[in-house]
């Protein structure tokens, strides 16, 4: 890896701001180079949210602006269309399978891993955690960051008033690791 790109995307109140956050976090515990950018729609719940994040082993010397991306988060389907095109050939997209309703509309270069986050979030009692679920199956996956880092990350990423939140969304980012095969320590 010498730069890989990430586009997230989902509704508001999927957590996807915050699992950007913490994959930019734990890349930079691991010692790499990290941009992060976090778009909001109009809306408190429900409107468009997306987040980007951009991983390297070398200085980023701006801020990125990316116009074509490797890897793609998927939470829902609502807002996916304005970054179907922005994948590249050889990239890979994770998609919320409980959820994302249609036909992703990618070329068949491009690698698709499904992973049902809201359903396993559901299963850990928390419908809340299904970035964190997805955030594991990304760290475990991809090999990025590894999913300890973003334990890590996640737990300098919640704030001390929402403190009570930490323990489930642990247990999220070690069950999307463990969907893609991958055992957290």
């Amino acid at each position: 890896m010498s730069e890989r790109e990430l586009m997230l995307t989902g509704i508001g109140g999927q957590g996807v701001q915050l699992a950007g956050q913490v994959l930019a976090r734990a890349a930079t515990l691991e010692g790499k180079h990290v941009t992060y950018f976090g778009v909001y729609g109009g809306v408190m719940r429900g409107g468009n949210t997306d987040a980007t994040v951009v991983i390297s082993d070398d200085p980023i010397e701006a801020p990125a602006i990316v116009s074509k991306t490797w890897s793609a988060v998927a939470m829902h389907h609502e807002f996916w269309e304005p970054l179907r095109p922005k994948v590249r050939p050889d990239g890979v997209v994770f998609v919320n399978t409980t959820v994302f309703e249609g036909d992703l509309g990618l070329p068949a270069d491009v690698r698709v891993i499904e992973v049902p986050a809201t359903e396993r979030a559901g299963e850990l009692g928390n419908l809340m955690v299904a970035s964190m679920v997805m955030v594991g199956a990304y760290a475990a996956e991809t090999g990025l960051v590894s999913p300890d880092a973003c334990i890590q990350a996640m737990k300098a990423s919640i704030p001390p008033y929402r403190s009570q939140h930490v323990p489930v969304n642990e247990d999220a980012i070690r069950a999307g690791a463990e969907l893609m095969g991958v055992a957290a320590a």
